[in-house]
This record gives C-alpha cells, sequence and structure tokens, in this order.
C-alpha cells in the first residue's frame, strides 16, 4: 500500500468535503464517492437476501452488500421497463411527465432527458465530482442517419428465401461507414456525464462499443443468425467483425474497475452510474458460469453478474475507499418471464419471490426491485427498512448530502432518504407512482395501492381485466384480493390524488411545474 498516497487522498477529500451538520448524536456527514449499480430485469427473488425460502441463485456479493449497509423491502422502479426506470432515476422525474407515456425509446430512438434537464450526473459535477456512466444508456441519441440510410441498419438483407443468412451489400457498407465514422449526438457525455463507455442496448445494434460519442471501430458484418435464438440477440443489425456477445459483460467490469481506479488515484471524489447489461438479453454467459446455477442459463447469468459486482465492490476495498464510498444496488424493474420462469419456478426458484407478476407488468413483481445501500461511515450494517421508497429518491438524497437545494425545475418527484439511512423509522413520502409496460399507473399511498386498469403487461401470459384495482399490501403482498368494489371512496380519494399529482407537474413541495406532454390518462377516457 502507499501510504502517501492514502493520507494524500484522505487529507484532499477532508479539505473538499461538504459537511451536513446533523442533530443531537447524529453523525456529520461528509461529501462520499457514489456508485450506483443498476441491474437489468433482476427479479425482487433473484437476490438471495431478498427470498432466502424460495430463491435457489447463490448471489453471495449482493447479500454481503446488503449486510453492510441497508435493504429496502418497499423500493420501486417508475416503470416494469428498461428506459422510462432509467430516465426516472436519474432524473428524479417520473417518466410520464415525459413523451414517454408507455413502452421504451426504440432502436436509434431521439433523446428522452431534455438538453437543460438537470440529471445526478450534473448535480454531482457543479460538486467537483468526476462522474460516468458505464454500461447501458437506453435513453436514446442523436445518431447520424438520415431517412436513406435509415434501411441500411434496420432491415437485413436475407442470401434467399431459404437461407436466413444475412448479406452485406455493397450499399450497407457505404451507409455503415457514413453513420458510425461520425460522432452521435446528445448522448450521455452531453447529460452531466464526463466520460460514458458502454453499449447502448446490448440486444439491439450496433454491436459494437461505444466511448463517449463514437462507434470503437466501424461494423462490417450482420450479427450472425446464430445469436437470434436461446434469448440472446434480438434485432438483427450491423456488428463488428466477430463480436462476441459474452465479451460485454466483462469489459464492463473492467472499465468499471478502471475508473474507480483512476479516480482514486487522482483523489477525485466520483460519481460512477453503472447500468450493467445483465441479466437481460443476450444471456450470454462465459464459459466457468455456465451451468454453474444447476437451474438454467439466466440463472447462470444472476451468478456471472453477481461476481462482476463483487469485482467492483473489491475495487473499492482494496483502494481502502469503500468506508467514503456510498453504493446503492439497485434493478431497472422484475425478471422477464420469457427467460424460463416458468420452469425456474416448477424447479423451486421463484424470481419475484412472494410478489406477483414480472417485468412489463403493474403487478408488484413488474416494480418491486432490490434495493441496498451501503455507506459504513452513516448505515448500520445488516439494517432493514421498510419504509416506501423509489429510484426518483436518489436525486434528492444526493443534493442533501452534498448541503444544496435542487431547483424548482429538478427532482420534481424525488425525496431524500438521508433520514432512512441514519437510521429514522419514518415515511419519507406518503405516495409513489409506477407504472406498467402500457403506461397503467399504479399509486401507492401508505399500504394502499391502486392499478388504473389491466396490471398484466404484454410479457404476461395471464390476462386480467380493464377494471380498477385496489389492494392493501401490508396484509396481501400477492395482489390476490381486489379491495375496490368495497373501498368506493379510497378509490375516489386515490383517483383524485392521482390527478394532482398529474397536474401540479411534481409531487414534491414546491412550484407547481409544466408536464412535457399532456399525460395520458387511464383507462382512456377518450374510448
Amino acid at each position: 500500500m502507499n501510504t502517501k498516497l492514502v493520507l494524500s487522498s484522505a487529507l484532499i477529500t477532508l479539505i473538499q468535503a461538504n459537511s451536513i451538520a446533523g442533530t443531537g448524536n447524529e453523525k456529520t456527514v461528509k461529501k462520499p464517492n457514489i456508485l450506483v449499480i443498476l441491474a437489468d430485469d433482476l427479479g425482487y427473488g433473484d437476490v438471495q437476501c431478498y427470498n432466502s425460502q424460495r430463491g435457489k441463485i447463490l448471489t453471495p456479493n449482493i447479500d454481503r452488500l446488503a449486510s453492510q449497509g441497508m435493504r429496502f423491502t418497499d423500493g420501486h422502479s417508475s416503470s416494469a421497463v428498461s428506459s422510462p426506470s432509467r430516465y426516472t432515476l436519474l432524473t428524479g422525474r417520473y417518466h410520464w411527465r415525459t413523451r414517454l407515456q408507455s413502452g421504451i425509446v426504440n432502436l436509434f430512438g431521439a433523446p428522452l432527458i431534455a438538453p437543460d434537464r438537470l440529471i445526478i450526473a450534473g448535480l454531482m459535477k457543479q460538486h467537483g465530482y468526476r462522474t460516468a456512466c458505464i454500461g447501458k444508456w437506453h435513453l436514446g441519441w442523436d445518431w447520424p442517419i438520415d431517412t436513406a440510410k435509415l434501411k441500411y441498419v434496420q432491415i437485413p438483407v436475407k442470401r434467399s428465401q431459404d437461407d436466413e443468412t444475412f448479406i452485406v451489400t455493397e450499399d450497407h457498407e457505404i451507409a455503415w461507414r457514413h453513420i458510425f465514422s461520425k460522432p452521435i449526438l446528445n448522448g450521455p457525455a452531453t447529460r452531466g456525464f464526463d466520460s460514458y463507455f458502454g453499449t447502448d442496448v446490448p440486444n439491439w445494434p450496433p454491436y459494437c462499443f461505444i466511448d463517449n460519442n463514437r462507434t470503437i471501430g466501424i461494423p462490417t458484418k450482420f450479427l450472425p443468425k446464430e445469436n437470434f435464438s436461446n434469448n440472446r440477440a434480438s434485432l438483427p443489425g450491423p456488428a463488428l467483425k466477430d463480436w462476441q456477445l459474452e465479451h460485454i459483460l466483462p469489459t464492463l467490469g473492467d472499465s468499471a474497475v478502471s475508473f474507480i481506479t483512476t479516480s482514486i488515484e487522482r483523489s477525485e471524489p466520483f460519481f460512477l452510474y453503472l447500468p450493467l447489461t445483465s441479466p437481460h438479453t443476450p444471456l450470454a454467459v462465459n464459459k466457468p458460469w455456465l451451468g454453474k446455477s444447476g437451474l438454467n442459463t439466466y440463472a447462470d447469468f444472476v451468478m456471472e453478474t453477481d461476481a462482476v459486482i463483487g469485482r467492483v465492490l473489491d475495487a473499492l476495498k482494496k483502494r481502502n475507499a469503500d468506508e467514503n464510498t456510498l453504493v446503492i444496488f439497485t434493478s431497472d424493474n422484475g425478471c422477464a418471464p420469457y427467460i424460463g420462469a416458468e420452469a425456474l419456478e416448477a424447479m423451486g426458484h421463484f424470481p419475484s419471490g412472494p410478489l406477483r407478476g414480472y417485468k412489463g407488468d403493474a403487478w408488484e413483481g413488474g416494480h418491486r426491485v432490490p434495493f441496498i445501500i451501503r455507506w459504513p461511515s452513516v448505515v448500520k450494517p445488516k439494517s432493514i427498512c421498510n419504509q416506501l421508497v423509489h429510484h426518483a429518491d436518489f436525486m434528492a438524497t444526493f443534493a442533501e448530502i452534498l448541503g444544496t437545494k435542487l431547483p424548482d425545475g429538478a427532482g420534481e418527484d424525488s425525496y431524500s432518504l438521508l433520514s432512512l439511512l441514519k437510521g429514522k423509522d419514518k415515511p419519507i413520502r406518503r405516495q409513489s407512482v409506477s407504472c406498467a409496460i402500457a403506461g397503467i399507473p399504479t399509486l401507492r399511498v401508505g399500504s394502499w395501492k391502486l392499478i388504473s386498469g389491466s396490471a398484466s403487461g404484454s410479457f404476461s401470459k395471464i390476462r386480467d381485466d380493464n377494471t380498477v384495482k385496489l389492494f392493501n399490501l401490508a396484509d396481501d403482498i400477492g395482489e390476490t384480493v381486489n379491495l375496490a368494489a368495497s373501498q368506493p371512496q379510497r378509490v375516489a380519494e386515490m383517483k383524485s390524488l392521482l390527478e394532482k399529482l398529474i397536474n401540479d407537474g411534481r409531487s414534491t413541495p414546491g412550484e407547481v411545474q409544466k408536464n412535457d406532454v399532456k399525460v395520458r390518462r387511464y383507462p382512456n377516457p377518450e374510448k
């Protein structure tokens, strides 16, 4: 260990620290490094410490993180699918205030985060942090693709009707050289991040890494057809020669360790947003992990994901930075049922634990997610918090830690978690909103949950009707008894509250704000 380097780093951190004085006997909170690890499609019950009775996948590193920090049992994403959840996590604002009223940002879609929108990375940068995003972005870019060239990245040409092999024509080559030799505008490096490295969406083209605003290399091939089965890639398109889906996850781990190491060596406080591409498809498991779970490929991939998380956490420990690093681990939504969830349940593993539903659903299994925070200097080890919390809350939490006030036009739906992290067991928010893939909102008020229509998303095999549903999750975590008919006044009050949250443009105290678009209501009154 380089003692001089460690002492120098500690001294600089002390000088730069922006302290928040506590009251009574509370500790003084110093400005920490911040690491946000976002798994992709990891179910509430896929983590052992959340599902010890009905979970069979070993996740020792995530469990270790929970044992060293605080595990939240009622933590939620903004949506049961990817892009909207990421928007809310980074902005502290519900995604349904934007154009994304349902679904996700499509292939080569435009940026969802407005240029003037303050996000977590921008906030941290204002306070002297070195900021990076490493992993899956899926929030849109301005790709240099004009209408004439769009077909060459979206519609591959088959060799023949009987041969599924895609061929690269001269027109493809010209178009790809033109597109992928240019910068990609309005991505993460223009939204507060000093740097970006990753694959925008790992199961979509282009099949290559992106460094800041450029692809690393020019794709020259179509991804081979053998990659489009067994929950691997989803859409055909341009790829680097010899692109290996298996290399994505370990490369992201290498990049994260490198960023952490460099930041510590520079004695710079850092904010790292690490949106992993796993265990979302492509289920591209490396050989040491194939068959490791004894269940299926998805379960193997969860274990490999856990190992990569362990590598990143070890990088902090190795450099004596874990004491002053706030680590958040969560998932963007629930487990996708199409990865073999039914078969896993038959083998005794329940990816949603005690919850009903999966990815895409308004049911709890769609958006109640693993939610763990470790901060050794503040958070008591092995602590459990049962209060209602939300991805939107990271923005206000970091602002309070930094001792700054968010402007009215930022973090409109964000409540600070700091009091909970310090051990107080009082609600920080009385309500929250999470949505299904089709946009159907759920409103929580205390333990009560209102679903404004059909709760089953497009991935679900089970269909329910479009009636309003009301559940008391304190007594019915599995959402089995609809109390709407017997509680008409409560339903009316919750509908009225949801309307107010929409019209106010915010759910936190402050000046009324404008939504980006007219927010869709459910059930659709125009039908």
